[in-house]
This record gives structure tokens, sequence and C-alpha cells, in this order.
């Protein structure tokens, strides 16, 4: 590697804050963005509860969710970046520039494909009612954002279920260490709270029934769980060379460490019993940064309240840490966003850059009664006060794509 690699921006759109400051305050507190299905009607489902973004974005003109909220994101986090002036190579037209993210499935919804079937139906004349009619191309918003932003390098789409986000950012990290990029936009975006991505995974037994009391419903860690919650949202970061940042006296949130993945094949929806792919991806990313494990002072976990993830991610968190597992809390954000699939590697690192900037961690919420097979320190239900220097976030996607990626604090505070 010839360069050390800064967060310069940071942006955010998740269903507790549309911006770092209101999703960090949020994130403290403790309040859950879990409610009621809003978007369609679920009552033919057995989930009928979900996280849903509730700034309204309608105003930009796009059908599909996760495209508005991935352009609000990534302006939020050029606008971060360039408070202490332009970021270098920005003047030049973006030339060494580019994107790279992690992006959802299409899946177009019951009532557009009944009226695109309907007789006589007219496709729509302009090309971009042509592209949108059914449902934006999922990397539509990778052209859109480098259009908007002058970035003229090929960007990148991350297609790797839940691990995409993290994966779009530790991709984007090693093309900015490496000399290959100036400097990057990274993060990813999602949105499946529609009639075929919740049916999809209620059909696979994967989503909570707990519809009774939404804000209790995802539960990481605790003896009640039993399944994740849907959620939605984007974050994009603004990845640079630490001597460029430092020459421009920007405000670095974070310093990115190393980065690791693995692809332990076991299931196409479990996780490997044992965490083999969970403990690879850690490694790795501990590896690359030059750290030991002791050296490690939290972990962002993946965390989905699921049964089986937990408890694997835990047996991994144990094979990686030791002894010293007993000593490094380890917090899940989804316990208040829920699980953003695509988006959730990016929302997550936000999160624990943005708590590492002010000393703090937030909780893992309605952790009331501790799977005795989930034993460490999850920081049950209040923030914690806790000054550290380096973060590890775990993205553990279905298909066994996992992916992992190690903060070190920057001078933001």
């Amino acid at each position: 590697m010839k360069h050390r690699v800064a967060v310069t921006g940071m942006g955010v759109v998740s269903p507790i804050g549309c911006s770092v400051g209101e999703f960090r305050e949020n994130l403290l507190k403790g309040v859950s963005g879990v409610g009621q299905v809003t978007l369609f009607d679920p009552a033919h489902l057995p989930t009928r509860i979900a996280a849903e973004v509730k700034c309204d974005f309608s105003d930009m003109g796009f059908r599909d969710r996760k495209i508005a909220f991935a352009v609000k994101a990534a302006d939020q986090a050029i606008s971060s970046a360039t408070e202490c002036g332009t970021v270098p190579g920005a003047g030049e037209g973006g030339i060494n520039a580019s994107i790279s993210l992690g992006l959802g499935l299409e899946l177009f919804s019951m009532e557009d494909l009944e009226r695109y079937r309907r007789p006589g139906f007219q496709h729509p004349e302009k090309l971009r009612d042509r592209m949108m009619f059914l449902q934006t191309p999922s990397d539509l918003c990778l052209h859109l954002i480098s259009h908007i932003h002058g970035l003229h390098r090929t960007p990148m789409a991350h297609v790797s279920a839940c691990a995409a986000g993290t994966d779009a950012i530790g991709a984007a990290f090693r093309l900015v260490a490496s000399g290959r990029r100036r400097w990057m936009l990274a993060g990813g975006t999602d949105s499946m709270i529609n009639p075929l991505g919740l049916g999809g995974f209620c059909r696979i037994g994967a989503t909570t029934t707990a519809n009774e009391a939404p804000e209790k419903a995802s539960r990481p860690f605790d003896r009640k769980r039993d399944g994740f919650v849907l959620g939605e949202g984007a974050a994009v970061l603004v990845l640079e060379r630490l001597d460029d940042a430092v020459k421009r006296q920007a405000r670095i949130h974070a310093e990115i460490m190393g980065y690791g993945n693995s692809f332990d094949a076991h299931s196409i929806s479990e996780p490997h019993p044992d965490g083999r792919g969970a403990l690879q991806a850690m490694m790795g990313a501990l590896k690359e940064a030059g750290l030991s494990p002791h050296r490690l002072d939290c972990i962002s976990a993946h965390g989905t309240s699921t049964p089986k993830n937990d408890a694997a991610e835990t047996i991994a968190i144990k094979r990686l840490l030791g002894d010293h597992a007993q000593h490094v809390p380890v917090f899940a954000t989804k316990s208040m966003i829920g699980h953003l699939i695509s988006a959730a590697g990016a929302v997550e690192a936000v999160a624990a850059i943005a708590c590492m900037s002010v000393g703090k961690i937030h909780p893992t919420i309605n952790l009331e009664d501790p799977d005795p097979a989930c034993d460490l320190d999850y920081v049950p239900n209040r923030a914690r006060y806790y000054p550290h220097e380096f973060v590890l976030s775990n993205s553990l996607g279905f298909g066994g794509q996992n992916a992992s990626i190690v903060f070190r604090r920057g001078n933001s505070a």
C-alpha cells in the first residue's frame, strides 16, 4: 500500500435520522426506527413491520427509494468533505475519482407487473420514464451520482448481499491506498420494503413475526429473538489519501486500517455454525491493519437478531479474540434500524465512526434476556462512554459472503 486512507466525509439516510448528527443522537439515545409497514399493505404477510425511512424525498422525482437515498447520502458526504476546501483532484473534473456502491436487487411490484401486462399498455416516451416505469435498474444511481459530482473513472457495483456495503468501502479503500484513485465515494443503498422483498424473506422464515410490539422486535443476542426486521436506507463515505486530508486541514472522521472478506459457501441463507467465514474476514481485516486481536477496542456486530447468525458470530468473535473477547464491547446497530441488506455495512460504518468520534458506543437495545449461547458484552440498552481508538465492523451476508473492516479514530471530535 502506498497511501494511508482517511474518511473525510459522511452522509446517511436511515430509519432514525437523515443526517449524521441526527442519526448519532438517536443511536446514543437507543431510539428504535421500527414500526408498522406503510409503504404497502402487508396484511397478507406474517411479518407486517419494518424500519422505514421517514424523511420525504418525493420532490427528488425517483420512484425507486434506494436511488433517492443514495443521491442524498452522497450529497451529504461531499458537503461534509469539502467544509475545509475542495477534495484534491475534484478540480480536475473528477478525473481520478469514482464511486463504489453496494446495491440491492431489482424487485418489481406485482402492481407494476400487472400494469405492464395489460392490453394496450404504452411504454413511456422519455428515456428516464422508460427506465423507471417498473423499477430503476440498480446500477443507475452509480451513473447518476457520477454525473452529479463529475466522477469520470469507472464506477463499481457490489451485489454481495448483506456484505455489499462493507465490500464497497473495502474496495474503494484499496483503490485509494494503492494510488489508483486520488479519492472515492463509497457506501451502499437499498430498499426492499415492498411486497416481493418482504414477502421473499417471510417465505424463507428469516423475518420476525413480533408484529404487536414493533420497537421491541429487533433484539440481537436476546433469547427471544425470532428473526430480523427489514430496514432501508443508504450511507456514503468520502475516502481520500491521508496526506491530502492533512495538507488541506480536513476534518478526518476516521482512518481505514484494513479490510478482509471471505466466502464460506456453507448455505444460501445460514452462516457456518462455527463462524468460519466470519472469522476469516475478521482475521484478514486485522492482518491488513497490522493489529493483533488484543489491540481491538470494540466490534460493530452484524447482529441480525436471527437465532443462528447471532450465535455463530459470537463463536467467531471468541475464536478471534480468545480470553480477550470478554473485555471487548460488541454492539448491534440493527437493534434500532433493522437490516438494511446491501446498505447495512455502510450505514453501520457511519454509526461506528460517528459514535467513536465522540468517545462513545451506542447500545444494543431490547437485550433483556441474554441467550446463554451469546455470552459477550453486547452493551445492553444504554450507550456507554468508552473512548476508543480501533473498531471493527462486521457484515456477514447470505450465501456465505462476509466482510470486515477496521477503522481508527480520526481528529473530528
